[in-house]
């Protein structure tokens, strides 16, 4: 019996983002794991047989990313669909609506991203406005937030009576969810397919070697879940279905664990986020909770005990009081150390106390948070204040979180904010409130290492560039690299050579971003910049 030849790539010439050795050129690799690293010279007299050696040209290799929260179908929509995301105003938006239907027909019009917030008429649409401008067709329009949609009369009848119905302006909790799902019934195969193939290549041309699909019965379908889990062509895909249900279900399904979107709450654009106290701007409501302690305790006890993860879609203060009762309630049943270990998920996770991080982080728990919320909504004069007042200055508290052990998980929430995983981590460098934000290497280490955590893959080595670790990598045109001081009150960089922590390109607001120039999952190239000359 004949052993195969281990398929090696060497890559010289260039800049390796390894904590092995922070100032390597070259990197080889053998059947998809990183097996040397270190100096060109070395490099090409150790493994002068490799089969594929690749010039570096100068640029910068480094793990590859992780969105820890994504709709794939949802975002891959977008690109293939009608994006909403920039409409300036109510006029431009019916105008793209008039036009798309223009060009297709009577099909179903699946459209994402307005923000009525950022709008110089400050409202929504009326249905007859919009059903002007869909001339009969069926228009299913999600919301930024995507917790509410604008509907045309075609699809009206699916909500009716359901919590949540206007007659006249967006739908919102389980009218929402069920004329989502009756948009989603008319999606054929070979559209949500396209719709996939579309984001998962744009994923990967980020530079995102994983992604984590926040699946459910309220946002997608099991056939959409099945049929993304079961692609093998770009990004790796680590699936979570948001049900309450046994493991048993998470098997049948392919599921990672029943996580992700499993709603206790909203979202604060859509005034759905369950709140302590009142909108600032709309007084007569607090939002929406979905699921109460005892539910959360269950869930939390069921999964504990069958050795997977659960989760929870939480953002609203009220929410997040309800869901660290649920898990002192699971904590007396399942006990702390079994709670803990199953690394349980809660997804955005935005208005967090003190005492709340530091409950959570001795339960283990992760957090899946989106910085680009903060770039989008945040400051003094966001969204978040807009809805919440002073509280809207005060949300997304990384620091505190990262602080008190909770593991960080960095992701886009794809559609609700852009797949751009350097900006992303600019994000959280640069948070919009002072104190809240993150180093550039922990911001860094959450979007990439913190991915591969909070899947449930702990090696200490998956999510890094050393002997041992996965060839998960992506090239990057990055002339300029810098290291952050240790200094945590300021943020201050240094090109210092004698620093042992590994360089990572400028982050400072305005910089020009790395540009992804190929993605390597485990040895292979998902994503290759064909017009560069490598």
């Amino acid at each position: 019996m004949t052993t195969a030849h281990p398929r090696t790539t060497l890559l010289t010439g260039g800049k390796i983002h390894s904590p092995a050795d922070p100032h390597a050129t070259a990197m080889a690799v053998e059947d998809g794991i990183v097996v040397w690293l270190g100096q060109d010279s070395v490099g090409r007299t150790m493994y002068s047989g490799a089969d594929e050696t690749v010039d570096l040209d100068g640029a910068f290799v480094a793990p590859a990313f992780v969105d820890a929260h994504v709709h794939a179908t949802s975002a891959g929509l977008l690109r293939t669909g009608l994006d909403l995301t920039g409409c300036a105003t109510l006029t431009e938006c019916l105008d793209a609506v008039r036009a798309h239907v223009q060009r297709t027909g009577n099909a179903l019009v699946w459209g994402h991203g307005w923000d009525e917030t950022t709008w110089p008429e400050r409202r929504t649409p009326t249905r007859a406005e919009l059903d002007a401008a869909a001339q009969c067709a069926p228009v299913y329009l999600s919301r930024i937030d995507v917790h509410s949609a604008l509907v045309s009369s075609a699809l009206l009848e699916h909500a009716r009576g359901a919590e949540g119905f206007s007659a006249d302006g967006p739908l919102s909790k389980d009218a929402h969810h069920r004329v989502r799902r009756a948009a989603l019934a008319t999606i054929t195969p070979a559209q949500r397919a396209e719709a996939q193939t579309a984001f998962l290549r744009h994923a990967a041309e980020m530079g995102i070697a994983s992604v984590h699909e926040c699946a459910g019965p309220d946002i997608s379908g099991t056939d959409d879940f099945t049929d993304l889990l079961a692609r093998i062509d770009g990004p790796e895909v680590v699936g979570y279905w948001g049900e309450r249900g046994s493991a048993e279900l998470a098997a049948r399904l392919g599921a990672r664990g029943l996580a992700g979107d499993l709603f206790v709450d909203g979202a604060i654009g859509s005034r759905t986020a369950a709140l302590c106290h009142p909108y600032t701007d709309a007084p007569d409501t607090s939002g929406a909770l979905y699921l109460d302690a005892p539910a959360i305790a269950e869930h939390l006890r069921i999964c504990t005990e069958a050795g997977i993860q659960a989760g929870f879609h939480v953002i609203g203060d009220s929410a997040v009081a309800e869901v660290i009762e649920g898990f002192a309630i699971a904590e007396k049943t399942v006990g702390r150390e079994a709670l803990a270990g199953s690394r349980h998920r809660l997804e955005h996770l935005e208005m967090v106390t003190a005492e709340q991080a530091d409950r959570l982080g001795q339960w283990g728990v992760v957090a899946s948070v989106q910085p680009m919320f903060d770039a989008t909504w945040g400051g003094p004069d966001g969204m978040y204040t807009e809805r919440l007042g002073e509280r809207g200055t005060t949300l997304n508290p990384f620091s505190r979180l990262a602080a008190t052990g909770v593991i960080l998980a960095f992701g886009s929430d794809a559609p609700v904010t852009r797949v751009d995983p350097w900006a992303t981590v600019q994000a959280a460098v640069h948070h919009r409130t002072d104190g809240h934000g993150l180093s550039a290497r922990a911001a860094f280490t959450a979007h990439t290492k913190g991915g591969w955590r909070a899947a449930g893959v702990d090696d200490g080595i998956t999510g890094t560039l050393q002997p041992g670790a996965p060839a998960t990598y992506a090239i990057w045109d990055a002339p300029e690299l810098v290291t952050a001081t240790p200094d945590s009150r300021v943020q201050r960089w240094s090109t210092d050579p004698r620093s042992r922590v590994p360089a990572l390109p400028p982050l400072h607001p305005g910089a020009e971003l790395p540009v992804c120039l190929r993605t390597v999952l485990r040895g292979r190239t998902i994503h290759h910049r064909e017009e560069h000359h490598q």
